[in-house]
Formats: C-alpha cells, structure tokens, sequence
C-alpha cells in the first residue's frame, strides 16, 4: 500500500485568484436608481456610482454579501439584505453611508423589493405564510409596523399613481435559472387593488415568464423573454399594448428597478440604463476604487478542497487529478508529479487514463465549448482534440476497455459513444425524466450498461448493443435499480438496488408525526447474462459442488487471468447476453440488505461503500469473497469518502479524509495507512 504524494504541495501552488490585470472594472449586480445616481452591488458590497458612470464608492465594507438594494422616494435611504446578526434580513442606512439599522427579526430570508409611495419599505418572505409561499410586507420606518399585503404568492411588486393599486410578481424565480421556462412555476405579473377583489392576471397571454412590475406614467415596465432573451417591455395597466423597449439576445435583463423615467438593469456584468421617453439604452461606465482584495495571490491551507476529481491508473501506478483546471498525473510512492495540461486560459475537466495508461481523455472549454481532448499522460506533446461538435455541456468521458470509444453523458440528459477518433457518433438514449449515469462497459467493449430514469422514475439498469446499436432493458422499473458491475468473465452483471421497505419509525402519530423512515432498503442482486448459468453462490448439492465444472462455480471467474490476481495478461473474453428472458434470471446475493452504493467487483470479490444512519453519517468499504459457503462481509476501510477499482482490478483507489490511498483489491484491510 502507498499514499499518493506531493497532492498539498502541488494544489497549494496551483491555486491562484483571477487576475485583474490591473483593471478597475467589476461585476455589478442588483443595481437601484434614484435620479442621478446609482446604488449596485459588487464584490460582496454596496457601491455608489453617477448615472452617467465613472468611479464608484464603496459604502458597505462587511465579510457578509449586501445586495437587492431599492432607493427611497425621497432619495435619502437605502434598503437592502444582508445577515449581519446571522439570519438574511432587512437593513436600511443613507445613500451617503452610514451605519445599518436592522429593521426585520424574521429570522429567515427577507428580500427587500422596493418602497411604498409613501416611504414604506416593501420586503418579501416566508415568515408569516402558513404553506411554502412567498408574501410581500410593508415596514413603516417610522413606528417599526410591519403589514402584511394579502396576497399568498407575490414576489415582487410596484405601486401605481394612486398608491393603492399593486402590480406584482407571481411565483419567485424557478430554482433552475432555465431560459424559456414555461413550466407550472412560471413567473407571471398580476394587479392587485387594495380594498377590492382577487387579484387578476395581466401577462396570462403569455407561457414564458414575466416578472418585476414597475409602474411609469400610467404603464407597467416589466423583464420578459418573450423574443428569446429577458428583455425590458411594457404594457397598459390592463395588460395591453405590449411593446418592447430593449433587444439583447443571450445575456438576459436581470434585477430592474425605475425611477423618473429612467430602468437601470444588469446584463452580463454590467449595467445598462433605459431612458424611457428618449428611447436609448446604453451601458453605464462604471470603475471599482478597491484594492480588489480577493485577487491576491495567496496560499491555501486545504488545497484538496479545490480538486474536482481523481481517478487511478489502468494498473494502480498513478493517479491522476483535476484541480482549478488543470490536470496532473501524481505517481503512487516514489516519481515525477506530471502537469499534464498546460495552456493558460484553458479549463480543463474530469481527466481519466486511457486504457494504455500513456494518454489521458478529458474536457477543455479551449474552443468555447466542451470538447474532448487526449492528452500525454506524461506530459510531452500537444493535446489533441477529438470531438469539434459541442453544442451543449457534456460530462465526463467513459473509455472502453479495448480504447477504441468513449461514452459520456451531457447537460441534455443523453448518452453518446463516440470512436476514439471522434468521427464515429451513436446517440445511445435520451432521458425526458431525468439524467443517465453509471456508466459502465463490459469486458469486451461491445456492450455499455448505465442507468436511466423511467416515467415512474424507479431508476433501471439499461445495456446498449455497440453490434446491434440498440438498448435492452436489464431491470424492470417496478424497484429503483443502479450501480452496475460487470464480471470479468462477462457472466454476470451485478447492481444494486432498493427492493426492502422497512420504516424504522413505526407510528405517524404523535407530537411531530414523522413520515416512514426507510433505512437499509438497499439489496445486492446479480442477473444471469446467458441462459443456464448456476449463481457463484447457491450452496452445494449432490449434483454441482464447488470446485466442479471447472471455474463455473468459483465466483464466477475465468480463472486466474484477469480476476484481480494471478498473470497480468488477461484472457480474452466475449460477453454473449441472451435477451429473451434476461429480466427474469435475477439471483439475490446472500447479504443483508443494507444502505449500499458504488459496486463493484473483481470476479473474486465484491466491494460496495455501505453508509451508517445518523445525523452525521460515515462511510465504510466493505467487500465480499464471490463464493457458496463460509462467506464473510469484510470492512476494507472505515472513514471513507470514496474508491474507484483499477481496470485490471488489483488495485484500488480509496480517498479517506482529504487523503488518497492506492493498496491491493484483495478483499482485506490494507494494513497500517501510516505507511
């Protein structure tokens, strides 16, 4: 067993800030307007700056992010969110600087949304909702009232002439930040009177979203992505007259605000205002006096904190990391620490071995897209790019065994496999449910399992024929099935998955009345890949007893070659499946069920991560001898975060802590890690 080295050293030098280059420019968000000036948000702090632009000056300087600032009236004092005293809440302090006076006590989120007509500070929370909504309130700075709007589902709102009439937001943003939502939380403007009836729909002629009403001379400014991109548009007070006043296409019109005419908003890293009765929109030129504080260079206490991924070698030798960017090739014990990417102003993502263990395949947005690359595992030469063809974000690459093609996944929840020379493309399946992982290629190279969610969205076990370019379903989606594992032989396929429902809270009556808490659900399971085969642990008869047949009844193993021991050439292997049938020739493993992920095996043994239940749960690696009798659940390692099993399935990579072990797949404890 050996630590991977130089990890500390290598992280700690990496990391560096963005540099500014001496630049004074920023990124502004959340900006307000009043007149002839302007209050944003950037670098964590408030900053005021001339509607015409120039040097801005910092008027908050606290660790804790202020933003979501909204003028008053008057134009004398700023409202704004930040958690000072440890809960987001409301604060409001002059335009000129001074000290913060904290004026909600909710304790949870509050999100200042603007002023009333009359100087009352509009704010939207949870605090007083009986159901997961949003509501909007009023604080009178004065005598410190709080009034409650009743309206269930309002975000944001603005008042109109009369100050009794409130426009406002339906819904908050969809978590997602998705460009052109129109799903059941699409947010939508709204007119609310005050003493009157229900509040009705304004922008209902229209699926995508609308959101932030700000009332102007009898019209309701408001951001919209009806043309594609949020952009500023209007409309009447009863909804009508729809016009659009601003045109970006891709960066959207974020945060808006108005005043006397005038709707500042950001848009990519800038801030742009819109004078409505001249019709011009332009940028406004805004420099930072800062010391810009977190660009220095600096030293890292915890440099694994910034890695991304590690993945070991095809023969246990070396590991290689992804950090910031930038990919290395650390060797287990004594070596050369390899930087095998180098080109600056280049990311570089999820770095894998090739199988010959000499090249690497990885992602790097070099082109303004991500695309896969092979690089040297040594560090000598140039990359070469493989794919051109990248429309959207992809994940990581799968190599095959033989190391003529690649699978991976992307952000449109699709599996491709791709020759390594990138000119052949298979699009393998497509998700509309959810996402595809796990995936895992057979011994041979001709078949590719992963995981995939059904309409029901109980996860199957899915295999795609590189011969016959078609997908067979290996489980049923009547249990939440993952993990593949193939045998080395190619006999067996072995998963997980939760088929053992049994609540550990056996009553939902009582003082909190908990819901059923199903804890070791998971079960272990192989399915038989050809017609006939005998399970590597169905116990002795008079007819099949271990050790006869030859290796059919060891595990389910060829034999010495290639199952984690014995000669380093591996035997050829051909993985024949028999589809007719395949869902049916599920065996059980003779192990308790469990909270189990991340299987695998190396024909002799079976190794999976089992986690406790607890507040604060731990991990453990455990592993099983494949065989009919004197069976025994090993614990590998306790305290772990993860492990990855080397394609020739005699070593193993195990993180512990923010330490990286590589030790024998023997199925036992590695001895002392202080070694």
């Amino acid at each position: 067993m050996r630590c991977v080295p130089a990890v500390v050293a290598f992280l700690a030098l990496t990391v560096t800030s963005i540099a500014y280059g001496g630049s004074a420019e920023g990124y502004y968000r959340y900006p307000a307007i009043h007149d002839d000036f302007v209050i944003f948000t950037s670098e964590g702090d408030l900053y005021r700056v001339s509607v015409e632009g120039g040097i801005a000056r910092r008027l908050t300087t606290h660790p804790d992010l202020e933003y979501r600032a909204a003028i008053s009236p008057d134009g004398r004092t700023v409202a704004f969110s930040a958690h000072y005293e440890g809960p987001r809440e409301v604060y409001t302090m002059p335009v000129d600087g001074g000290l913060p006076v904290r004026r909600t006590f909710a304790g949870e989120k509050s999100h200042v949304t603007g002023w009333t007509p009359d100087g009352k500070v509009i704010y939207t929370t949870r605090h007083y909702s009986t159901l997961p909504n949003w509501q909007l309130v009023t604080i009178d700075l004065g005598t410190g009232e709080h009034e409650v709007i009743p309206l269930a589902q309002a975000n944001d709102g603005s008042y109109g002439r009369d100050g009794r009439t409130l426009y406002f937001t339906r819904f908050p943003l969809p978590g997602s930040h998705a460009k052109r939502y129109t799903g059941g939380a699409v947010q939508s403007i709204w007119k609310f009177e005050a003493g009157g009836g229900e509040a009705v729909p304004l922008t209902s002629d229209y699926r995508g979203t609308s959101k932030t009403p700000m009332w102007w001379n009898d019209r309701i400014y408001f951001a919209s992505d009806r043309d594609g991109t949020m952009n500023i548009w209007s409309m009447n007070e009863s909804g009508g007259d729809l016009r659009q006043h601003t045109f970006h296409s891709g960066w959207d019109v974020k945060t808006p605000a108005l005043h006397a005419g005038r709707v500042v908003y950001q848009s990519g890293a800038n801030i742009y205002v819109y004078d409505i009765e001249a019709g011009t929109d332009r940028l406004v030129p805004i420099r930072l006096a800062s010391d810009f504080e977190q660009a220095r260079e600096r030293w890292v206490t915890d440099p694994v904190d910034y890695l991304t991924s590690a993945h070991i070698s095809p023969d246990g030798s070396g590991v290689v990391l992804t950090s910031r960017g930038r990919v290395f090739v650390a060797p287990v014990g004594q070596g050369r620490l390899v930087e095998a990417t180098r080109r600056s102003g280049v990311r570089y993502r999820d770095g894998r071995f090739m199988p010959d263990g000499e090249n690497l395949i990885l992602l790097s947005d070099e082109t303004g897209e991500s695309e896969f690359w092979t690089v040297g595992a040594d560090g000598i030469g140039e990359p070469d790019r493989i794919t051109g063809d990248a429309t959207v974000y992809r994940y990581e690459g799968i190599p095959s065994p033989d190391g003529k093609h690649f699978a991976y996944t992307d952000k449109n929840h699709e599996v491709w496999v791709r020759n390594i020379s990138g000119s052949r493309v298979l699009k393998v399946a497509s998700s509309v449910e959810g996402g595809i992982s796990d995936l895992v290629w057979s011994p041979d190279s001709r078949w590719l399992a992963f995981v995939q969610d059904p309409p029901n969205w109980n996860s199957q076990i899915r295999i795609y024929s590189m011969d016959k370019t078609a997908v067979f379903d290996l489980t049923t989606d009547r249990a939440q099935s993952y993990s593949p594992a193939w045998s080395p032989d190619g006999k067996w396929i072995y998963f997980l998955s939760d088929r053992h429902f049994e609540s550990i809270t056996r009553s939902v009556w009582g003082t909190r009345q908990p819901e059923p808490f199903l804890d070791r659900a998971t079960k272990i399971y192989l399915i038989s890949l050809r017609e006939g085969e005998r399970s590597p642990f169905r116990p002795d008869d008079e007819v099949h007893k271990e050790g006869d047949g030859g290796d059919e009844d060891k595990g389910g193993t060829s034999g010495g070659k290639g199952d984690g021991g014995g000669d380093d050439e591996k035997e050829e292997v051909r993985v024949e499946i028999d589809i007719e049938g395949l869902q049916t020739r599920l065996m059980e493993v003779p192990v308790a069920s469990g909270n189990y992920s991340n299987l695998s095996t190396t024909g002799t043994h079976l190794f999976w991560i089992e986690k406790t239940t607890a507040v604060s749960p731990t991990s453990s690696l455990k592993s099983l001898e494949i065989k009919n009798r004197d069976r025994e659940i090993k614990t590998v390692l306790d305290d772990i975060r993860s492990y990855e099993m080397s394609s020739n399935l005699k070593k193993v990579l195990v993180r512990k802590a923010d330490a990286f072990y590589v030790f024998d797949a023997s199925g036992g404890p590695p001895g002392d890690l202080g070694k």
